[in-house]
């Protein structure tokens, strides 16, 4: 007898064993003489035996348990992809993003320490490095200083400074999209050794885009730490947490213009500020600006004011009581 004969005479025992109900019947071998029964697959599958309805049941009930479960779980990974989407549109924004990162010199920040709106100035920082404020509420700010290698005179780089705010949205792919004020933006460029005197202060206005960022705790650091990914992939120097919540000048529009459009190469016009104050909150600058003044304030010396002060007020005392004790009227 080969395998599936035994096996198929194994079915039959079994069959006969569930569908005796009154009294068990023995078994006979089962035996034919149609060389194409066990091979005919119609034939095979129609001669096994039913199941009972209790297994049907439980079959037929785990099968539709199943297909539900499946249909909830690719709705749930619709909706979860759905989400990023939903919150771009909706106008929410990454926490993790709040907050003043600066480069690891920690000179540069944004905020009033690095541009002046009431007198329209970039102030220079100590060390170069770049700055960038986020709110949880879509509001941003940077800001730039950087030295330009000079690669045929070494000894004379040159330096940039850059200042923008404006808003920001969190895109579906996890890109950031930075969109500043354009009548805000403030550049000055310095090349002391072909201009010593001058430098070129413009506004400017610049979108950019992130193609991704991330943040994590730095590993040396043990802060926080921020990376920005430009809309190439090349990465900008690594910013680390300084401020939370950001330390920022206001969100609003600083220098409102009434005409013209504002761009990365028109020249900067001061507005009028009303009634200039008595002393002026840059006259330091505007007294570093001519070199005569500061050579002035350079060669004054406070122990020799004193002392001519002193001659003057001695001097004038003996020519007003001096006539009087000889009996000169004056």
């Amino acid at each position: 007898m080969t395998l599936l004969e035994r096996h198929h005479l194994g079915l039959g025992r079994y069959a006969s064993h569930l569908t005796s109900t009154k009294r068990r019947v023995p078994c006979q071998d089962f035996t034919t003489t149609d060389p194409n029964y066990f091979t005919d697959r119609n034939h095979f599958f129609h001669d096994r035996p039913a199941l009972p309805p209790a297994v049907m049941l439980l079959y037929y009930s785990l099968a539709a348990f199943l297909l539900v479960d499946h249909s909830s779980a690719q709705s749930s990974a619709a909706t979860a992809a759905a989400v990023p989407s939903a919150a771009a549109g909706t106008g929410t924004w990454p926490v993790d993003l709040v907050g003043t990162w600066t480069s690891k010199s920690r000179a540069v920040l944004t905020g009033p320490g690095f541009y002046d709106p009431i007198n329209d100035n970039l102030l220079e920082p100590d060390h170069t490095g770049i700055s960038y404020s986020f709110t949880s509420d879509g509001h941003y700010e940077e800001a730039y200083y950087r030295a330009i290698a000079n690669p045929t005179a070494p000894d004379c780089p040159s330096a940039i400074m850059q200042w923008q705010h404006g808003s920001w949205t969190f895109n579906a792919n996890g890109s950031l999209l930075l969109q500043p004020i354009s009548v805000d933006g403030r550049q000055v460029t310095s090349d002391p050794c072909n201009d010593p005197n001058h430098s070129v202060y413009l506004r400017y206005n610049q979108t950019e885009n992130m193609e991704k960022y991330a943040v994590y705790e730095d590993p040396y650091h043990g802060i926080p730490r921020l990376d920005l990914y430009q809309f190439d992939g090349t990465p900008i120097m690594p910013l680390y947490l300084v401020y939370s919540p950001p330390m920022m000048l206001p969100t609003t529009t600083l220098n409102p213009m009434t005409s013209a459009t504002a761009t990365s190469a028109s020249k900067l016009k001061k507005r009028g500020q009303g009634l200039p104050a008595e002393v002026p909150i840059n006259w330091k600058e505007k007294l570093q600006a001519n070199p005569d003044n500061l050579g002035m304030v350079k060669h004054i010396n406070a122990d020799k004011l004193w002392w001519i002060g002193l001659g003057m007020t001695g001097i004038g005392g003996l020519l007003y009581l001096g006539p009087r004790r000889m009996g000169i009227q004056i």
